[in-house]
């Protein structure tokens, strides 16, 4: 009777925040991408074989997300101590994502002919923009963790870098595109950064220094996308990156 009575005292006190709803629409976008390019064809057994990092990577990526939601969620249950806990969990993982997604960038760049596909260098500047923002942003989420309300907006700010993947397959696969729609995934991922700056100002009157830098990380990193695509600097860097892996 206790149990039970403690369990709907923690459900009663459960109040979805902001944060929980974002992480849950973030999770959206990666699981139904993924969902219909790799997770149903691999239950379906019709997934085409993969290096084995890239399903590694999967597993740290889905891990991320979920811990993402039941963070959130965890807050919102008003359970800190859990969330600390499974914040060094989080560091662990969050440190599995930028490596794992580092190799596998440089893994297809190489495996990759250049005139193969049309948006090859396009998937190669997502793939190192999702790196450096990720791993810029979560550290500064990290060593603001005892500023509550800036740790969360930096933890949001620092997973939409990580979205395109998901959103580009989702948008593929739904509208049967054969090309990648750049331009509707950073429009998605403006939306995001805009719900939270909305959060932010309707929240505080004005915008905070964690929501300044995630917006500047984020469009800086859309504005800089065709300039550095286009430019013979990034086809040798992507060269001489590449380079430094092999799978056979």
């Amino acid at each position: 009777m206790a149990t039970t009575m403690t369990a709907g005292a923690v459900r009663r006190r459960f109040r979805p925040s902001f944060f929980f709803w974002m992480t849950v629409a973030m999770a959206c976008f990666v699981f139904s991408g993924f969902g219909l390019t790799y997770w149903v064809p691999m239950a379906t057994g019709t997934l085409t074989t993969l290096p084995p990092i890239v399903h590694v990577h999967g597993l740290f990526y889905s891990a991320w997300m979920v811990l993402l939601v039941t963070q959130a969620a965890l807050i919102g249950a008003r359970n800190v101590a859990l969330h600390r806990t499974l914040g060094t969990f989080g560091i662990a993982i969050a440190t599995c994502v930028l490596f794992t997604g580092l190799l596998i960038t440089l893994m297809f760049g190489h495996a990759t002919p250049t005139t193969a596909l049309p948006f090859y260098y396009d998937l190669m500047y997502l793939g190192f923009a999702a790196v450096l923002a990720f791993g810029t942003l979560f550290t500064l989420a990290i060593r603001r963790r005892r500023v509550p309300e800036q740790h969360r907006l930096l933890m949001l700010f620092a997973t939409i870098p990580l979205l395109p993947p998901g959103i580009n397959r989702l948008y593929q696969v739904t509208f049967s595109l054969n090309y990648l729609p750049v331009l509707a995934t950073y429009l998605t991922m403006d939306a995001l950064v805009a719900a939270i700056l909305i959060h932010d100002w309707r929240t505080n009157r004005r915008l905070g220094s964690a929501s300044l830098i995630g917006t500047a990380v984020v469009l800086a990193l859309q504005l800089l996308h065709a300039p550095v695509v286009n430019s013979a600097a990034f086809a040798d860097v992507c060269r001489v990156l590449t380079n430094l892996v092999y799978y056979r």
